[in-house]
C-alpha cells in the first residue's frame, strides 16, 4: 500500500497547537497579572495599616496601600513614599511596605496625633532629607527620625497645599500654605531658632501649587488671585514679582495645577479646562477640544511631553505633538478603563513609569490600561 505524507498539514497543526498554548498563557489586557514582575514578590507589611476614611462600603478595602493617596514621591535612593489620607506616610523599598505611625511621624507635634491628617506634598533636599507638607505643618525626615515644624518654628499657617513644597535649584526650600509662602533657613534651625519666615514679596495668598521653571523662576498658583512669578534675578530692581490673572488672559483666577513643557510653554488648570501660555499669548483647551471633563483637578507633563489632565469622572491623555483638530490628540479614560475617578496625585518615577493616587488607592499605567496596585502588588 502506498503511504502518503502531508508535511504542510503537519506544519499547520503544529502552528495551531503553539497558538492555543500561547493564548492560554496570555492575560486579559489591563489585568494586574499582565504586569506582574516575578522579581518583585509581595512586600512584607510593617507598621499600622492606614484606616479607611470613607463610610463602610466597596471602598473600605483593607488590602489597599491607602484609600486616598494624595502624594507620591521617589527619593534619591529609589524608595517610594506614599501619603495615604487619614494617617501619616508609607515607604515602599521593594522588600517592605512600611507604615509609619502618627507618633513617629508627628514627632514634636503630639497634640495632633489623634486627628485625621493628610500628606499633600513631598520633596527631598540636597542633604537627602525628606520634607512632607501636611495639614498640620511641615515634617522633615533625616533618615532616622521625623521632626514637625509648626507655629513655634515660624509657620503661622499650617495648612500646606498640594504640590506646595519645593526645593529649588539654588537649594532653597519653599512651603506654600493657605496663609502665604514660607522659606526655610537651615542655619537658624541648627541653632534652635525660628527657621521659617514669610516670603513678604507675595501677598498672604492661599497657595495651591509651587513650581520652578527652566529659567529658575518660582511660580505660585493661588486660590483666587491667579498665578505669581518670582524672578530672583530681578529682586534688586523691585520688579521681581509678576501677577498673571484673568485680566492678562489667564483662563481663571482660581489657579491650581501648573506645569512647564520642554519647549518652555506653561500650562495652567482653569475653571473649564487648561490654559497654555507661551510667554505672550494664552490658548485655552476645553471639552470642546477633547478634554474628558470640565471640572479640572490636576495636570502633569511626562518626560516624553505627554500631558495628563484629571477631572471629575475622567482622566485625559493629551499628545501636544498632534494637532488638536485630530481626535487622536486626546484619549479619555473613565472609571470603566480601570482608574477610579477621584485622582488625588500623579507622579512619574525615574524609570519613566506613571503612578496615580486616587480615591480607591494606588494605580499604575501599562501604556494601554490602568491597573490597581494593592499592598500585595503587582508592583
Amino acid at each position: 500500500m502506498t503511504k502518503y505524507y502531508y508535511p504542510n498539514l503537519v506544519y499547520i497543526l503544529l502552528l495551531v497547537a503553539l497558538f492555543i498554548n500561547s493564548c492560554k498563557a496570555q492575560v486579559n489586557p489591563g489585568s494586574p497579572k499582565e504586569t506582574t514582575n516575578a522579581s518583585k514578590p509581595s512586600p512584607e507589611i510593617i507598621g499600622p495599616r492606614p484606616p479607611s476614611v470613607s463610610q463602610p462600603g466597596p471602598l473600605n478595602d483593607p488590602s489597599l496601600v491607602g484609600q486616598y493617596i494624595r502624594a507620591i514621591f521617589q527619593d534619591s535612593k529609589g524608595n517610594f513614599w506614599f501619603g495615604p489620607a487619614g494617617e501619616s506616610v508609607a515607604r515602599y523599598d521593594v522588600k517592605t511596605l512600611k507604615y509609619y505611625s502618627k507618633t513617629e511621624f508627628f514627632r514634636g507635634n503630639e497634640s495632633i496625633q489623634d486627628n485625621i491628617s493628610s500628606i499633600y506634598a513631598i520633596a527631598e533636599d540636597q542633604k537627602g532629607n525628606l520634607w512632607f507638607g501636611t495639614d498640620y505643618g511641615a515634617v522633615r525626615y533625616d533618615g532616622s527620625a521625623f521632626k514637625s515644624y509648626t507655629e513655634e518654628n515660624g509657620l503661622s499657617n499650617l495648612r500646606v497645599g498640594r504640590k506646595c513644597i519645593l526645593l529649588d535649584k539654588a537649594g532653597n526650600l519653599w512651603v506654600g500654605t493657605a496663609g502665604g509662602v514660607f522659606r526655610y533657613d537651615p542655619a537658624a534651625d541648627s541653632k534652635g531658632d525660628r527657621c521659617f519666615s514669610l516670603f513678604d514679596l507675595l501677598p498672604p495668598i492661599n497657595v495651591k501649587a509651587i513650581m520652578e521653571d527652566n529659567s529658575g523662576n518660582i511660580w505660585f498658583a493661588s486660590e483666587d488671585q491667579g498665578v505669581f512669578r518670582y524672578d530672583p534675578s530681578a529682586k534688586a530692581s523691585g520688579k521681581a514679582i509678576l501677577n498673571i490673572t484673568e485680566k492678562e488672559g489667564l483662563g481663571d483666577n482660581a489657579a491650581g495645577g501648573m506645569a512647564q513643557d520642554k519647549a518652555g510653554n506653561y500650562w495652567f488648570t482653569m475653571k473649564g479646562g487648561i490654559c497654555k501660555y507661551d510667554g505672550k499669548t494664552f490658548t485655552e483647551l476645553t471639552t470642546k477640544d477633547g478634554l474628558g471633563g470640565s471640572e479640572i483637578w490636576g495636570i502633569f507633563i511626562e518626560q516624553s511631553g505627554i500631558i495628563w489632565i484629571t477631572a471629575r469622572g475622567s482622566t485625559t491623555r493629551y499628545d501636544p505633538a498632534i494637532d488638536i483638530s485630530n481626535p487622536k490628540a486626546f484619549t479619555v479614560f473613565r472609571p470603566e478603563d480601570g482608574l477610579n475617578c477621584c485622582v488625588q496625585s500623579m507622579y512619574q518615577d525615574r524609570s519613566g513609569n506613571m503612578w496615580w493616587g486616587a480615591g480607591q488607592g494606588l494605580y499604575r499605567f501599562d501604556g494601554t490600561h490602568f491597573y490597581q496596585v494593592k499592598q500585595a502588588g503587582p508592583w
